[in-house]
């Protein structure tokens, strides 16, 4: 998101960019930084830290800007006020992409996006979480009839690609644990993808396990509600 639609939206659930502690980078990718340079200025006059892997930062052109810049190992753990925060690695076709998990005053919530497959060391991470965001990114069918050049339809299909529905339910049916409250799905494609599809498919895999889990589906440029704990 741009600075101007991200300081929109932290307006319209009572919340002051001023009172932004920290920012994350999960990875590169144009979908994830490119609101990041002017962001970074308006903050505090550049003094809130952005938070890089190490291999990540050097591949972020700033624009003659000099940020505050904390690098972390992809892998470690670390704070920003009272929140303890796990980094770890996914597979994705960046220099070094992160999911994160975030705990304080007993909460666990993880976001994962962007990751190919869901290996065994993501899958862990996932244990114990309270809310879970994770990437429901297209439907195969609706991707391999869209209009993507083939070579690109190889890259979101392939595992360093992006998570289909099929994938993210079979994970929803058979290892979502059983402690997850709330599943939000996100980053949806708005080419492949349709929210409604999403839904579904992840209300049967939820259903064929009886879990009593909240199903949320972020549906493309909309805001979605503010979940507390």
């Amino acid at each position: 998101m741009s600075r101007k639609e991200t300081f929109a939206r932290l307006q319209a659930i009572g919340e002051k960019p001023e009172d932004i502690d920290a920012v994350l980078i999960t990875h590169e990718h144009s979908d994830h930084v490119a609101g990041l340079v002017t962001l970074a200025r308006k903050l505090k006059d550049g003094n809130v830290p952005i938070f890089l892997s190490r291999l990540t930062a050097p591949t972020l052109d700033w624009d003659g800007f000099q940020p505050t810049v904390e690098h972390f190992q992809a892998g470690s753990r670390f704070r920003v006020g009272d929140i303890e925060i796990d980094s770890f690695t996914i597979p994705h076709d960046a220099a070094d992409p992160c999911g994160f998990c975030f705990r304080a005053d007993g909460v666990k919530i993880a976001v994962v996006t962007d990751l190919g497959y869901m290996p065994d060391s993501v899958k862990i991470h996932l244990r114990g979480t309270d809310l879970l965001l994770l990437e429901s990114n297209h439907d195969l069918e609706m991707l391999k009839v869209g209009p993507y050049p083939w070579s690109v339809k190889q890259r979101v299909m392939g595992r360093s690609g992006h998570l289909s529905n099929d994938v993210a339910s079979d994970f929803l049916r058979k290892e979502l644990d059983t402690s997850v409250s709330t599943i939000v799905l996100a980053h949806l494609s708005e080419q492949n993808n349709h929210p409604e599809i999403v839904r579904l498919i992840a209300s049967q895999a939820l259903d064929g396990r009886s879990l009593f889990t909240r199903l949320v589906v972020a549906e493309p440029k909309k805001q979605t509600e503010v979940f507390q704990y």
